[in-house]
């Protein structure tokens, strides 16, 4: 399949690099393997692509600097390994950097980060200007204080949201493997790379296996999920093995290497509505009758009291909420106009019935269609 097909010119690339890419042995950073990265980015930079990086191997270098040969289970442990970690992390790229003449930025983030609308536009705010300056953005997750519940998961999320974010031309994820493959290549002596993938349905999702090397936190899967997202936001990506010579520029000149995950291109999604599906967190929970679950699917209407059956969650106006279908089957997510109580009173009833019980101010949309967006078949993770 052709890869031109897809992308015809790449302006903006996000680049993510796994902790096995930069690492050694004992899990600190290999200078080697950061000399290799550094110098293909700064190639492609010096050829007029914006380069936007999401990096891993804070906590692992970190590791090795307070000398423990293996990662702990405290979280606490894990943030001041991080700490320590990333400014290492960072002295190390920005030295191999400004050797090309090149300077870096620093940005960590969490879920939290994202969570607001403001927020969120401050970031690429700040990604845009770094790149109006000249200066490369390095992108990290806060792992000095991000706990589970504001966490992105795995930078290979992170990387997804980044693309989708700052609209770019193509994601880049590299790792210690060369892509997709059809069998499992720790276990099959002959295993056949996947070249390219057009959806990520329940059996590529299959194909997945677990968790790469004694360092990374992601797998197959999270890169799945990553392009998941980038397919949604209407950009591709490709997972490839960052030991392959020149592996950056031989991707964004169409090279067919690694995996090329296709995105979606039968319609665009507004920033609004990517920043709805991914970047926040649900606080509850919808579920709707047949009837406006074909109202939303098949006709753009936005959710009426009438057709909500069931809430879950504690929730506020403004939150955002997964909606389900009667059968349970995640439909879409938006931004809701009442609490978890409010809804609790109007669901299942019609206009008449609302204002004469309470009043216009309670007869509203429960999501209005401007706030919510639609998945289609294997959209959402």
């Amino acid at each position: 399949m052709d890869r031109k097909k897809y992308v015809k010119k790449i302006n903006r690339v996000v680049i993510k690099i796994g902790s096995s890419s930069i690492t050694g042995k004992k899990g600190g950073p290999d200078s080697s393997k950061m000399e290799k990265f550094c110098a293909e980015t700064a190639a492609l930079v010096k050829k007029g692509v914006e380069v936007i990086i999401v990096t891993s191997g804070a906590i692992s270098a970190g590791l090795e600097y307070l000398g423990m040969p293996s990662r702990p289970r405290e979280i606490s442990v894990l943030q001041a390994a991080a700490a320590v970690g990333q400014v290492e992390l960072m002295r190390q790229y920005g030295d191999i950097f400004a050797s090309y003449g090149l300077k870096i930025g620093q940005i960590l983030l969490t879920r939290e980060d994202t969570a607001r609308r403001n927020q969120y536009l401050n970031i690429k705010g700040t990604i845009e200007n770094l790149l109006v300056l000249n200066v490369i953005p390095v992108i990290n997750e806060n792992d000095s204080v991000a706990v589970e519940e504001i966490k992105f998961g795995d930078n290979d999320r992170l990387a997804a949201l980044v693309s989708s974010l700052t609209g770019a031309d193509l994601l880049i994820i590299l790792s210690d493997i060369d892509g997709l493959y059809e069998s499992d290549p720790r276990g099959d002596p002959n295993p056949v790379l996947i070249s390219f993938v057009n959806g990520i349905t329940p059996q590529i999702e299959s194909l997945a296996g677990g968790i790469g090397s004694a360092y990374s936190s992601g797998g197959m899967m999270s890169k799945l999920k990553a392009a998941r997202i980038c397919a949604f936001s209407g950009i591709p990506m490709v997972i490839a093995n960052s030991s392959i010579k020149d592996v950056t520029e031989k991707i964004v000149n169409f090279e067919t290497i690694g995996t090329f995950f296709a995105p979606q291109t039968k319609r665009k999604v507004k920033s609004l509505k990517r920043w709805i599906a991914f970047g926040i967190q649900e606080k509850g929970s919808i579920y709707l009758d047949l009837g406006a679950e074909e109202a939303i699917g098949s006709k753009g209407k936005s959710i009426l009291p009438v057709g909500v059956i069931k809430t879950e969650g504690s929730f506020s106006r403004g939150d955002t909420l997964k909606v389900f279908s009667h059968s349970g089957k995640l439909i879409a997510k938006g931004l809701t106009n009442f609490s978890d109580d409010e809804v609790s009173k109007v669901m299942g009833k019609n206009k008449n019935q609302i204002l004469k019980e309470y009043g216009r101010d309670m007869c509203s949309e429960v999501i209005h269609r401007d706030s919510m967006v639609v998945f289609d078949e294997n959209d959402y993770e």
